[in-house]
């Protein structure tokens, strides 16, 4: 099955397009491919549809963001997106509306607008979301999983035709199969002439005297199933993972609909993410700090051991290079930053005490930069 194309090529935009812009592109667009202009065009009225389709989600604003971060998977009306917050074609701003506008914008020449759209063709299956929390070794390795989901499938009695076995559909009297019925209706502007959806078979073209009885005729039933998917290296939270043809079953021939696998990630006990990095803070002693020690530093893959230097100060960030994540896109590794924090002694003794004190009696301020720094500062602030 082809990839859909993206919305921005189809109005021959780049991303970002301003308001203006994609309002003049889709006038061209729809005025170049529009049917009553390409009778009898299979191929122009599949780019009408597309153009209509690229402008009912880019002309709002919401879908357009949504679309912007998530593709065609933010925007899909049944993907379980639109009811959660990544939004639909249905409702305000769908496909319907865009068409009524469009007949208006024209001054109803074209005649029909939505209601002249066939429902008797070939269409595609309902795309489905499904969310999912991992670990956080999950994302980084990767990792398979059984999914399980309830949905529609093709039903097996009927082989998602809807009439019951050893039956048949009967064409449509009214509308001789087209699916479609003409209406003339007369204004004080003239008379304009209309094509909508038959009403005795629901745009189908055939009517089911015989329904299957395991689907009541329409073809599915609604099943739990489980899918295997595999999810790759690097993902991270929102990750989108499209699994082609494992939505709901198409009509009339059309293909099945999409699964698409939203991600969601557990936080690690002692890293944090950013992108392919990893933060990670160690806590150490006054001697290591002072003196240099080797340390033992956790990576997601093992234990390294670093040297740190003498003198080190708190706060100092070392970098270990390739011990991050790898980058789902292009396969590089990321950085682990580990940061060190000094940890100062509490609940001493006061044999220890003593020893701090004669030890500060030792090493005096001259062996502090920043505090004999500062000193001078103080002098000069007063002086």
């Amino acid at each position: 099955m082809a990839e859909k194309r993206e919305y921005y090529e189809i109005l021959g935009l780049k991303k970002g397009a301003s308001d203006e812009e994609i309002k003049k592109a889709f006038r061209k667009m729809a005025m170049k491919y529009h049917p009553d202009r390409n009778p009898g065009d299979k191929t122009a009225e599949e780019k009408f549809k597309e153009v209509n389709e690229a402008y009912s989600v880019l002309s709002d604003p919401d879908k357009k963001s949504k679309y912007d971060r998530f593709g065609h998977a933010g925007v899909d009306p049944n993907a379980g997106f639109g009811q959660g917050g990544f939004g639909g074609f249905g409702g305000a701003g769908g496909f319907d509306d865009i068409f009524d506008i469009f007949g208006n914008m024209f001054g109803g020449g074209f005649g029909g607008g939505a209601s002249g759209r066939r429902r008797n063709g070939p269409m595609k299956g309902r795309d489905l979301q499904k969310a999912i929390t991992i670990e956080f070794e999950e994302a980084a390795f990767g990792t398979k999983k059984e999914i399980p989901i309830s949905k529609y499938v093709k039903c097996a009695k009927c082989n998602g035709e809807g009439n019951a076995p050893g039956t048949e559909k009967r064409t449509c009297s009214k509308c001789g199969g087209t699916g479609q019925v003409h209406t003339v209706q007369r204004t004080p502007f003239g008379q304009f002439q209309s094509t909508g959806p038959c009403p005795d078979c629901g745009g189908k073209g055939t009517i089911i005297d015989t329904p299957c009885p395991d689907c009541g005729g329409t073809g599915r039933v609604r099943k739990n199933v489980k899918i295997n998917v595999d999810i790759p290296a690097g993902v991270d939270n929102d990750s989108v993972i499209p699994i082609r043809g494992q939505g709901e079953p198409g009509e009339n021939g059309g293909p099945n609909g999409d699964l698409y696998i939203v991600i969601t990630v557990k936080p690690h006990k002692i890293f944090r993410r950013e992108r392919d990095d990893l933060h990670l803070e160690i806590p150490i002693t006054f001697n290591q700090a002072a003196l240099g020690d080797e340390i033992t530093v956790p990576t997601l893959d093992g234990k390294v051991a670093y040297k740190i230097p003498a003198g080190t100060q708190p706060g100092t960030v070392f970098r270990l290079r390739g011990k991050g994540v790898k980058n789902v896109r292009n396969g590089r590794m990321g950085d682990l930053y580990v940061k060190v924090s000094l940890e100062v002694p509490t609940k001493l003794t006061a044999k220890q005490k003593k020893a701090i004190e004669e030890m500060g009696k030792v090493v005096d301020h001259k062996c502090y930069q920043k505090k004999s720094g500062f000193a001078e500062k103080m002098k000069e602030l007063f002086k």
